[in-house]
């Protein structure tokens, strides 16, 4: 008897003390891993220009528990000023996700905040939401459609 209180109160210990992710804990959807842009646009807020801007370039987003990534890289070999990466933290509650973007090359995109709404379903994540950087005259929306790495 005493060696089933044992592993009952060992093994209560244990899940007690595993560690889960914000997502998982919040019952939010689990996002994480590397995601696979597969189509991107963006529109212009002041002239209306729909943009398709996901032929030119390969991108990936990488998304842990707390943070995200992204690597974009041109799709043309002669292009070897054609890379792009960026992250920071992000936030997730329901459908809305926030990046803080804390790592860029362009000091003026640095420290701000960006909303998006979020669906998933299965292996494909859409992210929608406005880009405003006034510095740099940025007022856009963008579409992203990213589909799942598998491992």
């Amino acid at each position: 008897m005493k060696i089933k209180f044992f592993f009952f109160i060992a093994f209560t210990l244990l899940y007690a003390c595993k560690e889960k992710t914000h997502q998982v804990a919040n019952n939010q959807p689990n996002i994480q891993g590397t995601w696979k842009l597969i189509s991107g646009t963006i529109t212009d807020r002041k002239s209306g220009k729909i943009t398709n801007y996901l032929a030119n370039f390969n991108m990936i987003k990488i998304i842990n528990d707390t943070h995200f990534a992204f690597l974009k890289h041109s799709k043309n070999p002669e292009d070897s000023t054609g890379f792009d990466a960026g992250g920071g933290t992000y936030l997730l509650n329901g459908s809305t996700y926030t990046e803080h973007l804390t790592y860029y090359k362009n000091k003026n995109w640095e420290g701000k905040t960006f909303d998006f709404k979020l669906s998933l379903a299965k292996d494909t994540l859409i992210q929608t939401g406005l880009e405003k950087v006034e510095k740099e005259g940025i007022d856009r929306v963008i579409v992203e459609k990213y589909v799942k790495e598998s491992n």
